[in-house]
């Protein structure tokens, strides 16, 4: 006989806070528009296309750096799936 799994209790976000200490600063507004402008600029050249299910990556993490080089169309799950970890040898990026 197998025992019941306890429900786990989800803690709601609280998105005015997330934004008042995290997405309303300069920083991230700028990586936040760089990373929209790197999208825009794969739709207009045939890459990606609006509502595929898919990421702009960025190889060198930095979406600040637009270069052709640097960025590739993957699914979102394989973009999301890697450590966020920044020491060396952590983080070990898909070929």
């Amino acid at each position: 006989m197998t025992t019941p799994k306890r429900k786990r209790k989800e803690k709601k976000r609280d998105y005015k806070r997330e934004y008042a200490t995290y997405h309303s600063k300069d920083k991230q507004k700028k990586r936040r528009a760089a990373r929209n402008k790197s999208r825009a600029q794969a739709i207009k050249k045939g890459t990606a296309k609006k509502g595929d299910g898919k990421d702009v990556d960025h190889k060198d993490r930095n979406p600040k750096n637009n270069s052709s080089k640097n960025k590739r169309v993957v699914s979102k799950s394989k973009n999301r799936s890697y450590s966020r970890k920044k020491e060396k040898g952590h983080g070990k990026r898909y070929a």
